[in-house]
């Protein structure tokens, strides 16, 4: 069991980020979060901070960053571990829904949509993975998406990027096995959070942030290879993977 008490949260103000710190903070972790927004990761710290009673601000900390810049990862990465101490867990959990019709339109819609979603984490998890090579120990744990399983027409530039991520952790994931080091995919569903308002949210497939969380720090305390969020998505992905692809193009997914 990974012991989960010197973490960083990369993107740490997303609705999913923030519920995993504060669960986190509840298993009396200390953290370095991370995020692009100023005023959103103040407020999360200060909140944390309460619940912590750190009023001080010693084993809640933070730094402003934007993380699709890649060149700035290696400083950002190294104030994280020098706030720490050690680092012995890491979670990606930044991106964006892009609109598909505007990448469907323009070729620097899509690519910029597979940067933020895909190359900037692989970018990072490859700035990051040496360290935790070096000290045998530790989990690294990123979240992807069930988009990422199968291309479908409404979001394939999205799930292209997802797609790609785990990959690349599956790689990853095979070559840490050795130093002992855990590397974890987490793959969730549908769930209501900023990021999918303006979507139909009703209905049982749709889940809540906190539900989430407590699967993702389940699964990174346990050190999965893969965890779909809510577990019934494991079920219901098998189920489209397969649907033959000339019906599968039929069901306007």
């Amino acid at each position: 069991m990974n012991p989960l008490k010197n973490v960083v949260l990369f993107g740490a103000t997303s609705a999913i980020a923030s519920a995993a710190a504060r669960e986190l903070v509840d298993a009396d972790a200390r953290l370095f979060c991370v995020a692009r927004d100023g005023d959103a990761l103040e407020a999360l710290l200060a909140d944390l901070r309460v619940r912590a009673d750190d009023p001080e601000g010693n084993r809640i900390l933070g730094a402003r960053a934007d993380l699709a810049d890649i060149e700035g990862h290696a400083a950002l990465w190294q104030q994280a571990q020098e706030a720490l101490g050690e680092v012995d867990s890491v979670l990606l959990a930044w991106g964006t829904l892009p609109d598909q019709a505007a990448c469907n339109a323009s070729v620097d819609a899509t690519l910029q949509a597979i940067h933020v979603n895909g190359t900037s984490a692989i970018a990072l998890l490859n700035r990051i993975a040496p360290d935790f090579e070096a000290r045998g120990r530790g989990v690294i744990a990123a979240i992807g998406s069930v988009a990422g399983d199968r291309g479908r027409q409404s979001n394939y530039a999205y799930g292209t990027a997802k797609g790609m991520l785990a990959i690349y952790l599956q790689g990853l994931r095979n070559r840490l096995f050795f130093s002992g080091v855990d590397v974890v995919t987490l793959k969730p569903g549908f769930v209501r959070t900023p990021m999918t308002e303006g979507l139909n949210r009703a209905g049982a497939l749709w889940a809540e942030p906190e539900t989430v969380a407590r699967g993702i720090v389940r699964a990174m305390r346990r050190g999965r290879d893969v965890a779909y969020l809510p577990g019934k998505w494991w079920v219901i992905m098998t189920i489209i993977r397969l649907i033959p692809e000339y019906l599968f193009k039929r069901l306007k997914l």
